[in-house]
């Protein structure tokens, strides 16, 4: 039985005040990954915004999650699919301040109505620091509680910008393996925007954005 994607971009264009990018044309199964790199603004980032419903394109269709066109979708229904079905990674953490780790988990946890993964937890080893406070935890301790707040209501989608990069390399490779677990383990699937080419080179497709087209390495 063949597969359908995930996620399919046809002929995806946009622009500001100067052109973006033209004609785009990618897709994802699930379990897949792909990663795009490019000098900054550029495009990556709106492409991210793109796919994952909070921007809608110049020109272009995508159809996610097996809906035809999302934009098409009434915006109720596109925050519903934010809210359950896509994990959006930020580099910036956006925890709440003055809640705990443990708080911070339980409000995605009673949002979407999934329970705390403690494996995973164990996995960004910070099963460890739940009871303390936010803002006692170093950077790298709450970017990895975010990234496991995101995974932990369960995405099926995952659109990861720059995740690693306040990251030392030791501690980015800990969060990239376990999304890459956590996207093969979850039939889900991974779109990932970045400047490091090491992390890029680990994900199924690698692509450079430049002269507005997106070029595979």
């Amino acid at each position: 039985m063949k597969l359908q994607p995930l996620l399919k971009a046809t002929n995806l264009s946009h622009h500001f005040d100067y052109p973006l990018y033209n004609n785009l044309n990618f897709s994802l199964k699930a379990k897949e990954s792909m990663a795009i790199l490019g000098v900054s603004g550029s495009g990556k980032s709106t492409i991210l915004n793109h796919l994952s419903t909070m921007l809608k394109p110049n020109h272009g269709q995508i159809d996610l999650l097996g809906i035809s066109d999302i934009y098409s979708q009434p915006k109720d229904k596109l925050l519903e699919i934010r809210r359950y079905d896509l994990g959006i990674i930020f580099q910036s953490h956006y925890l709440f301040a003055g809640f705990s780790a443990l708080e911070n988990l339980k409000v995605a946890s009673l949002l979407t109505d999934k329970m705390i993964d403690t494996r995973l937890l164990e996995r960004l080893d910070v099963n460890h620091v739940l009871s303390q406070s936010v803002g006692s935890l170093s950077g790298g301790q709450q970017q990895r509680l975010s990234i496991a707040r995101v995974l932990c209501k369960q995405p099926k989608i995952i659109f990861a910008d720059e995740p690693t990069g306040n990251l030392d390399s030791k501690t980015a490779n800990i969060v990239m393996e376990s999304i890459f677990e956590y996207i093969k383990e979850n039939d889900a699937a991974l779109v990932l925007v970045t400047h490091d080419e090491s992390i890029a080179k680990k994900c199924k497709f690698t692509y450079h954005l430049i002269n507005q087209q997106l070029e595979s390495i």
